[in-house]
């Protein structure tokens, strides 16, 4: 089972961790386990094959004014055709988004689904519904929901099954707190997160993996290009040894936390980060369309 933790519980010592936030921000480029961490730049496709990714998580944004009007920024930018750009309304707003944002250069997700199909679940949204409006796309086991809702890795890992019986592409949500990360337990966390779901999926091939260092979500502390390398780098290793080599090799892991226009271009430099999910600038219309070609942007070796 679960039980719902209010919001001023989950965010305890906010202030006192803001301040090791940022030191943990300039810590260099050696990362957290002492190993130097890759600094070859872009060929082709980061370490996949398939086209770069990103996200617009908007999360419990957005009134009717606000939507439209980023719906039309959005329409009026371009997409590279290297890569693959999502949005995520609430469920409120996915009907409008649906019918006027230009589905040539975007696709829409939902935010979220429930882990049975129709039936007597109040305030639940099953992944049959979000299909039969017409979705592809779903994020599943985000932190907001692990902390305030208490989901669970076991239930994130039912719903990522139920999302893809269905038929639904899954962005999956894993990453670690800050006092997890400094106790040395990050690893771990990620271990547990992704065996849970490895345990209920055997076919990868609609999933992407999304991490999220929870620190770094709204804080506006971001992690430096090689800390996200040196965790994404982990966590490919981990899918070539626990579950295939053409898994990790295929599979997307995409870096979100604090992902604006100022820093995505340095980010999308690193060979293992395969795109971003972005929360806050995916609100600014010009802003995200400047995250959505940072791929586009960047230099290849002779």
């Amino acid at each position: 089972g679960w039980v719902p933790v209010k919001a001023s519980e989950a965010s305890a010592e906010e202030g006192a961790a803001m301040a090791r936030l940022m030191q943990l921000s300039l810590r260099g480029a050696r990362g957290l386990t002492g190993r130097p961490t890759s600094s070859r730049r872009l060929v082709t496709r980061c370490g996949t094959s398939g086209k770069f990714w990103i996200g617009g998580n908007w999360k419990s944004n957005g009134t009717a004014e606000s939507v439209a009007k980023l719906v039309d920024e959005l329409n009026s930018g371009t997409v590279p055709s290297n890569t693959e750009v999502i949005v995520s309304p609430t469920f409120l707003q996915i009907p409008y988004v649906s019918q006027n944002l230009d589905q040539t250069k975007f696709a829409v997700s939902a935010q979220n689904c429930w882990v049975e199909g129709y039936g007597a679940y109040t305030g639940e949204i099953s992944a049959e519904a979000l299909a039969d409006a017409g979705l592809n796309w779903v994020i599943l086991g985000h932190s907001e929901r692990r902390a305030l809702n208490g989901e669970s890795n076991e239930l994130v890992a039912d719903k990522t099954k139920k999302a893809l019986d269905t038929g639904l592409s899954v962005i999956a949500c894993i990453g670690e707190t800050l006092e997890q990360r400094e106790s040395g337990e990050m690893f771990n966390i990620l271990d547990a997160q992704l065996a849970a779901i490895a345990d209920k999926v055997s076919d990868w091939s609609k999933i992407v993996v999304a991490y999220e260092p929870v620190w770094a979500i709204g804080t506006g502390v971001v992690a430096t290009p090689d800390q996200a390398q040196e965790v994404h780098a982990y966590l490919r290793k981990w899918f070539a040894d626990k579950v295939s080599a053409d898994v990790s090799k295929s599979i997307r892991v995409v870096y979100g936390g604090s992902v604006n226009a100022e820093n995505c271009a340095e980010l999308a430099t690193k060979e293992d980060v395969d795109g971003f999910l972005v929360g806050g600038a995916s609100l600014k219309g010009p802003d995200f369309l400047v995250i959505a070609n940072a791929f586009e942007t960047q230099a290849v070796s002779a």
